[in-house]
């Protein structure tokens, strides 16, 4: 009796995080892989961290991928502060990016980071489970030390990427519509 072997095919999540210990260098390869998608057609829309003069950390923003606004990240609490300088307000506001990539039916969401704000349930966690609940593949940025609060809000179903284009373009591929572009 012949067998035929069953062609299985491994799932992957269409939720995926680039681990790091340099978030500069995991923010550039974001930037840089959101373009090179939306240069061959595919609708890239979310968010990403950018550093827009060289006022130091005061100058971060998040970018609308959209339409290019910018909203604030974080805000000057004085140089005797002790307390987290992320600006809620501008976080809450750039949100509207992440919902917008559902509304529009993105063919990835980009959330800048899942850091402080979404380990504890703020931020732009809301948006980025309601893109999950889609079926919308997300990609952001994990610290090191978020990374356990990434397993858990995820329930150790997300991908975790190296900081490397070729892993990004592999896990896009898996999550994709085959027939459009890479």
């Amino acid at each position: 009796m012949q067998t035929n072997a069953m062609n299985e095919e491994k799932y992957t999540p269409p939720v995926a995080a680039i681990i790091h210990a340099d978030h500069s260098a995991a923010d550039k390869l974001l930037v840089e892989f959101a373009g090179k998608l939306r240069a061959v057609g595919r609708r890239v829309g979310g968010l990403v961290q950018q550093q827009c003069d060289s006022s130091g950390r005061q100058g971060t923003v998040l970018v609308d991928l959209q339409n290019g606004q910018h909203f604030p990240l974080l805000q000057n609490l004085g140089a005797g502060s002790q307390s987290c300088c992320l600006d809620e307000t501008g976080v809450t506001s750039a949100s509207i990016a992440l919902r917008r990539a559902l509304q529009d039916g993105a063919d990835l969401a980009v959330a800048n980071r899942f850091g402080t704000l979404e380990a504890s349930g703020g931020g732009l966690s809301a948006e980025m489970l309601a893109l999950i609940a889609e079926g919308v593949p997300l990609l952001t940025v994990v610290g090191d030390k978020y990374l356990q609060a990434w397993r858990n809000w995820t329930g150790e179903l997300g991908v975790e990427l190296p900081a490397d284009m070729g892993a990004l373009q592999k896990w896009f591929a898996a999550v994709s519509d085959p027939a459009l572009p890479m």
